[in-house]
C-alpha cells in the first residue's frame, strides 16, 4: 500500500504561487541537475500546455531555473534565477512547443548542455509538487523521484540487470519498484530503481563495475 505523503494533501512549502507551476516544475530541472555530470553552459526549456502559456507570470520559469541551481522548494534564492544564472555564466532559453495529444499540460522537456556533456529530461508536474520523469536522452522512461531513484545508463545486453540485482541484494538494499527501457535491443538502454532506502555513495561505483554499464545516476530529493 502507498503511505500518503502530506505532499499529497497540501503540497509542499513554496516561493511561488502554484505548487503544479512552481514545485513541480522545480523538482524535474532538479532532476536534470541531478543526473547531468558537468557544469552547465547552457540550459534550453520547452514548455508545453498550460506551462507556454503561464509560465512567466507563475514563476514557472524562475523555479525551473532555480531548479538547476540545486536550489530545493523552499529556497527564497529562487527569486533571483534569472539573475544568478547571469552571475554563472549560464545562457538560459524558453521556447513554446507543440502539444502532442497524449501529453500532460504541465510539462517541460529540459536540455543542459556542458563543457562535455549534454542531457535532455522530459518531465510532467501532476499536481501538489508531484513529478513523473517520462523521457531521458529520448528514451521513454517513468519515475516519480519520490523514491531513493538510480538510474542506470547501459547498453542493453544479457546479464546487466542480474549484474544490477546481485549488487543491491549483497548491500542489503531492497528494491520497491525496477524497470528497464531501451531504444531498441542491443541499444542504449536505462534501469530505473526506486529504492526504500538510502544508499551509500561506494554502491554507485559497484553498480558501474561491468563493462556494458555506462554510467550511473543517483536521484535524491
Amino acid at each position: 500500500m502507498r503511505k500518503i505523503s502530506v505532499f499529497d494533501v497540501i503540497g509542499p512549502i513554496m516561493i511561488g504561487p502554484s505548487s503544479s507551476h512552481t514545485a513541480g516544475a522545480l523538482r524535474i530541472s532538479q532532476v536534470a541537475y541531478k543526473i547531468f555530470k558537468d557544469e552547465i553552459k547552457e540550459a534550453k526549456f520547452t514548455l508545453y500546455g498550460s506551462f507556454s502559456q503561464t509560465y512567466k507570470g507563475h514563476g514557472t520559469d524562475r523555479a525551473l531555473i532555480g531548479g538547476i541551481l540545486g536550489f530545493d522548494t523552499e529556497n527564497e534564492k529562487i527569486k533571483n534565477s534569472f539573475e544568478l544564472t547571469n552571475e554563472k555564466g549560464i545562457s538560459v532559453k524558453f521556447e513554446i512547443g507543440e502539444m502532442d495529444p497524449d501529453m500532460h499540460p504541465n510539462t517541460v522537456e529540459i536540455d543542459l548542455k556542458g563543457e562535455q556533456k549534454t542531457l535532455s529530461i522530459m518531465g510532467e508536474s501532476i499536481g501538489g509538487g508531484a513529478i513523473i520523469i517520462k523521457k531521458i536522452n529520448g528514451i521513454d522512461v517513468k519515475f516519480t523521484g519520490e523514491y531513493t531513484t538510480v538510474i542506470v545508463q547501459q547498453t542493453d545486453k544479457p546479464g546487466v540487470a542480474a549484474h544490477i540485482t546481485k549488487v543491491l541484494t549483497e548491500q542489503g538494499i531492497n528494491i520497491a519498484f525496477m524497470s528497464i527501457f531501451r531504444e531498441s535491443m542491443g541499444e542504449k538502454a536505462f534501469t530505473v530503481l526506486e529504492l526504500d532506502e538510502k544508499i551509500k555513495p561506494d554502491l554507485l561505483d559497484e553498480l558501474k563495475n561491468s563493462p556494458n554499464i555506462n554510467d550511473v545516476f543517483l536521484v535524491e530529493m
